[in-house]
């Protein structure tokens, strides 16, 4: 694949260097675009073509048309349609993109919110070669911050797993496994409903028997002991698996934020919802399950609070020690 790939990227790159790196994104832009169709087994006019990528429909007659030149889609039946050198190229644009979205997750600071609109700019800048190397640094992973598939380094994409959130009956347990994370503003919801890739819950109702997408039915979900209400319209951008019968999603737990001063208690764990640098911080610091931790010292803004935690006193904000859930102290492990 890479050569294909090496050799596919020269010939855009060198026509991109005479026009502009527009052209690139373009043309990368429009062969995801027509990837994301035949996943969902949808046909793609060269009108959808231009409404996708805001652009006059003259335009994008002469962007399919350089498509065809290149020999990375065709034209069948009023529709274009990827060639296999077209769909390689397309699925190393997703695995840069995939792959950038993981690493800011879990190595920086940046808010999830901002993770597609970086990733959107560098899966045109990286080369494949910057793409392996940065895979490498993550171990391969498989799967992004949202739960979409990466691209394998040889093309092949693992199927979609699960079903929609609002096809699930009342009462069931579920897990997360993938957030649309387009449009934004949906996905910011779902990020402050407290919903993460892996996260499991339960559907307390369901969608009703409306048609989704009114916007007329809701789906409350029970998120770690939490009611949580989201439209069937947002509830639709969630992809879940059923747990098995038996099997409950984890009720409420108490978070160190909420220990009083003197007060010991014993780790569970970390809330799924942390992430990169700040979970990594808390694992260093010795929050793992089992360990007792101490509410020692108050500041005199009531922000941070100083805890003994394996016998050294650690200042936390308040915002930290919500992530870290609890319950009362008891056999674990030693706090000093």
């Amino acid at each position: 694949m890479h050569g294909i790939v090496r050799k596919l990227y020269a010939l855009v790159a060198g026509r991109a260097r005479s026009a502009s790196r527009w052209e690139r994104e373009r043309v990368e832009d429009a062969l995801k675009h027509l990837h994301e169709c035949e996943r969902a087994g949808r046909a793609c006019s060269v009108a959808e073509l231009a409404g996708r990528l805001a652009m006059r429909e003259a335009v994008a007659s002469e962007l399919a048309a350089g498509l065809g030149d290149r020999g990375l889609a065709r034209l069948a039946g009023g529709a274009l349609e990827l060639t296999g050198a077209g769909r390689t190229y397309a699925r190393q644009v997703l695995r840069t993109h995939r792959l950038w979205e993981r690493y800011l997750a879990d190595r920086t600071g940046v808010p999830a919110e901002a993770w597609h609109k970086s990733a959107e700019r560098v899966e045109h800048e990286l080369t494949c070669a910057e793409a392996e190397r940065l895979a490498s640094r993550l171990g391969d992973p498989r799967y992004d911050p949202h739960g979409d598939p990466i691209p394998t380094a040889t093309g092949e994409v693992p199927s979609p797993r699960g079903v929609s959130l609002t096809e699930v009956p009342c009462g069931r347990g579920v897990r997360v496994t993938h957030l649309e994370d387009e449009p934004r503003e949906v996905f910011e919801k779902l990020v402050s409903a407290g919903l993460v890739p892996g996260l499991a819950v339960e559907v307390v109702a369901g969608a009703g028997s409306g048609a989704v997408g009114t916007g007329t039915h809701r789906v409350v979900l029970c998120v770690r002991g939490v009611e949580r209400e989201l439209s069937a319209v947002d509830a639709a951008n969630v992809t879940v698996e059923l747990l098995p019968v038996g099997e409950t999603a984890p009720g409420r737990l108490r978070t160190l934020a909420e220990a009083g001063v003197g007060e010991e208690v014993r780790v569970v764990g970390i809330a799924p919802g942390c992430q990169g640098p700040q979970r990594r911080r808390l694992l260093d610091l010795g929050v793992v399950p089992g360990t007792r931790i101490v509410a020692e010292l108050v500041s005199t803004s009531g922000d941070p609070v100083a805890y003994r935690i394996r016998g050294a006193m650690i200042a936390l904000r308040r915002e930290q020690a919500r992530w870290i859930e609890v319950e009362a102290g008891g056999a674990g492990e030693a706090v000093a």
